[in-house]
């Protein structure tokens, strides 16, 4: 009787939408036919000193920041499509921390408790209208949270991978190595992220954070294929068209 009525009410709950609710977004697991429900995007800015630099900015001086991309930015299908309104698309490889679980103002020590794993991903950035946002004091959104703006590989569980600290994070365009760094130089670690965003946010289990990259990054062209990895997590590739 439970399952009849719990059909009954999904039946009417379709019924009341105007059109069809879209698909959830969810990341392919490694090792499970399970996937991963996505419910917000975080994402750290500046947190590496070499590239605070190259972006004019002191990281001595900088208190950590974040922003947000929409879950559905996040794509899956090594393709990205050179988006329009820009002549300037930068980008940024990132290791991603998957959350398993949330709170409020979660205490460092307990913050790895709730990360579930990791996965490698890019920030493409329409820099030209980041630039311009900056000089206006405007949001961010346009350079950041266009379609297929964060490229990501599948979900890699922190069972099996431990804790990331430390590890080769690097990108290469056209076989050029373009970002070479370790992650054990990642001004606010995995922790510190984790319980900083839970001050301002409650997090959730399907939360990622997007932690930020390190110098080097530079424009990409139609064409170009990108190929990137964080040490223990496998490699990202994609084409831009």
């Amino acid at each position: 009787m439970k399952g009849h009525r719990t059909q009954e009410t999904r039946g009417k709950l379709a019924m009341s939408f105007l059109f069809p609710p879209s698909e959830p977004i969810a990341l392919p697991i490694v090792g499970t036919e399970k996937r991963y429900p996505v419910h917000r995007v975080y994402c750290v800015g500046r947190n590496y000193a070499a590239h605070a630099v190259e972006m004019g900015y002191d990281p001595a001086k900088s208190p950590p920041f974040f922003f947000q991309k929409n879950p559905d930015n996040l794509d899956l299908s090594g393709i990205f499509p050179y988006p329009a309104e820009t002549t300037d698309v930068h980008h940024e490889i990132e290791l991603v921390t998957a959350l398993g679980s949330g709170g409020s103002n979660i205490r460092l020590e307990d913050a790895l408790d709730h990360v579930l794993g990791y996965a490698v991903g890019l920030d493409m950035t329409r820099r030209d209208l980041q630039d311009e946002a900056k000089r206006l004091g405007r949001p961010w959104e346009a350079a950041k949270a266009f379609e297929r703006s964060a490229p990501i590989g599948p979900l890699c569980l922190a069972s099996e991978t431990g804790h990331l600290a430390k590890g080769s994070i690097w990108l290469e365009v056209n076989g050029v190595r373009r970002q070479d760094a370790d992650l054990e130089q990642m001004i606010w670690k995995v922790p510190e992220m984790i319980a900083y965003i839970s001050r301002f946010f409650e997090l959730r289990a399907g939360d990622l954070i997007f932690s930020g990259t390190p110098s080097g990054v530079g424009a990409v062209s139609r064409g170009d294929r990108l190929v990137g990895g964080v040490a223990g997590l496998g490699e990202l590739s994609v084409e831009v068209i």
